[in-house]
C-alpha cells in the first residue's frame, strides 16, 4: 500500500510539475495525459474508475467548449477590433485610463461569464485594444490573468470551481453574497491597486486615441448579444441550481451556428482554431486527483481537517485557505478544488471552513502561471498572439500581488462570517 501511494504522488507529482515547467516547449496537456495513462498502465488506478473520473469533467468540457466557440467566432467576425477601438477612444490619450478600462470590463466579465471567459475572450479583445493604441501589451494583458482570480468568487458562476467546491451544500445566493461579498470588494480592489502599482512606469505615456474607425458588422453585433444571452443563460442556471456547461455550450453552437449561416461560411477555420488541447488537459487532471483519492490520503486529510475544525475554528479557516492558496500553484487549482470538495464535505466542514478554502483556491493562483485553468488558457491566448510570458516573470509579479490580497480577503471573511 505504501509503495503504491508512493507512487501515485510520484506520478501525480511529475505530471504536475510537466505542466507548470512545460519541459522542452511541450503542451500542458500532453504531461497531464502521460501521467493518468501511467496510473493506469502500473494498475495504480484502475481503467474504470479513471474513466469515471474523466466522465466528472464533462460540465467543464461543455462550459470550456462553450467558450472557446463564442470568442473563436467574435475574433473572426471584428468584434474584438471594434471593442478595441471603443476601449482606445474612452482612454482619451491616457495609459492609466486604459488600464482603468481594461480592469473595469474584465471584472464584470469574470463575473457574469467567469474567469475562464475572461482569458478567453477577454485577453484577445485587449490584445487588439493594445496594439490600435500602440502600447505595449503585456501591462493590460496581466489585468485579464489577475482580474480573472480576483473577481472570481463574486458570485458561485464566477468560477466553475465555486461549484465543485460547495457541491450539494452550495449556499443561497444571499448567503454567498454574505460570506463572498466583502472579500470580493476587497480583492478586486487590492489586486487593482497592487498591479497599477507595479505597471506605473509602463503607465506614464499616453496612447494613440485616434484609432481608425472599424464598423460594427451585423454578424458581430449579433455576436455580442450571444455573449450577452450567454451571461443571462449562466445566471439563470446557477440560480435554479443547474449545471453551467450544457447551456454555456448550447449558446455558443447557437451564435456560432447563426454567424455562420449569415457569413456564409465553413466551420472548419472556427474548429481549427479552438484550442482544444485544453480538454484532455482538464481530463488528466480529473484522473490524477482521482488516483491520489485511491491512495486513502484524503480521507486521513478530513479527519485531520474536522479535528482541528473542532479545537480552532477561525484558526482552521485561516489555515485552510492558505493552504489551499499556495497548494493551488503547486498542483493546479482546478485539482486542487476537487481535493478540497472532498475533504472539506467528508469532514463535514463548517462554511467558514469551506469558503476560506475557496478563496485559496480562486485568489491564490494569481501566483503562478499555471495556478489556475484561466491563466493556463490566458497563456494560449497570448500565444496565439506571439506574445508570451515566463514563469519567472509572471512569479515575481504574483509574489507582490497575491499574498497581500489573499490576506485582506480572509480578514475580510472572518468579519462577516457568522460568530
Amino acid at each position: 500500500m505504501f509503495n503504491a501511494a508512493t507512487a501515485t504522488w510520484g506520478i501525480a507529482g511529475l505530471a504536475t510539475l510537466g505542466v507548470v515547467a512545460r519541459p522542452w516547449n511541450l503542451p500542458e496537456f500532453i504531461w497531464a495525459v502521460t501521467g493518468a495513462v501511467l496510473l493506469v498502465a502500473f494498475d495504480l488506478l484502475p481503467w474504470r474508475e479513471a474513466l469515471t473520473a474523466a466522465g466528472k469533467g464533462v460540465d467543464v468540457y461543455f462550459f470550456l467548449v462553450g467558450m472557446m466557440l463564442l470568442a473563436e467566432v467574435a475574433r473572426k467576425e471584428g468584434l474584438f477590433d471594434w471593442l478595441a477601438v471603443q476601449a482606445v477612444r474612452q482612454s482619451r490619450h491616457s495609459a492609466s485610463r486604459l488600464f482603468a478600462i481594461v480592469y473595469a470590463v474584465g471584472t464584470v466579465v469574470t463575473i457574469f461569464l467567469s474567469n475562464d471567459a475572461t482569458a478567453v475572450v477577454l485577453t484577445p479583445a485587449v490584445y487588439a485594444a493594445t496594439r490600435t493604441a500602440k502600447v505595449e501589451p503585456l501591462p493590460y494583458l496581466f489585468v485579464c490573468a489577475f482580474i480573472a482570480n480576483a473577481a472570481s468568487f463574486v458570485l458561485p458562476i464566477s468560477n466553475p470551481a465555486n461549484l465543485v467546491v460547495f457541491g450539494e451544500r452550495m449556499p443561497t445566493l444571499i448567503e454567498w453574497l454574505r460570506y463572498f461579498g466583502l472579500p470580493s470588494v476587497v480583492a478586486i480592489a487590492a489586486t487593482f491597486l497592487l498591479l497599477r502599482f507595479s505597471q506605473r512606469d509602463s503607465l506614464r505615456g499616453s496612447v494613440e486615441s485616434e484609432a481608425k474607425s472599424v464598423v460594427l458588422t451585423r454578424t458581430a453585433a449579433i455576436v455580442a448579444l450571444g455573449i450577452g444571452a450567454t451571461a443571462v443563460a449562466l445566471l439563470v442556471a446557477s440560480a435554479l441550481g443547474r449545471d453551467l456547461g450544457l447551456p454555456t455550450f448550447v449558446c455558443g453552437a447557437i451564435v456560432t451556428a447563426i454567424a455562420l449561416v449569415l457569413g456564409r461560411k465553413s466551420p472548419l477555420p472556427v474548429l481549427r482554431d479552438v484550442a482544444w488541447s485544453v480538454l484532455p488537459l482538464v481530463a488528466g487532471l480529473f484522473i490524477l486527483v482521482e488516483g491520489l483519492n485511491h491512495t486513502g490520503v484524503l480521507p486521513a486529510l478530513a479527519d485531520m481537517l474536522k479535528q482541528a475544525a473542532a479545537d480552532a475554528p477561525k484558526a482552521t479557516a485561516w489555515g485552510s485557505g492558505i493552504i489551499s492558496a499556495f497548494a493551488s500553484n503547486l498542483i493546479n487549482n482546478l485539482p486542487m478544488g476537487l481535493i478540497a470538495a472532498t475533504t472539506s464535505h467528508a469532514a463535514q466542514a463548517s462554511h467558514e471552513i469551506t469558503a476560506a478554502i475557496l478563496i485559496g483556491v480562486d485568489l491564490g493562483p494569481n501566483l503562478s502561471v499555471t495556478g489556475s485553468l484561466a491563466t493556463i488558457l490566458w497563456l494560449i491566448a497570448l500565444r496565439r498572439e506571439g506574445e508570451n510570458v515566463s514563469a519567472v516573470r509572471f512569479l515575481k509579479l504574483g509574489l507582490l500581488v497575491m499574498p497581500p490580497s489573499l490576506v485582506l480577503s480572509l480578514f475580510s471573511l472572518s468579519l462577516v462570517a457568522p460568530r
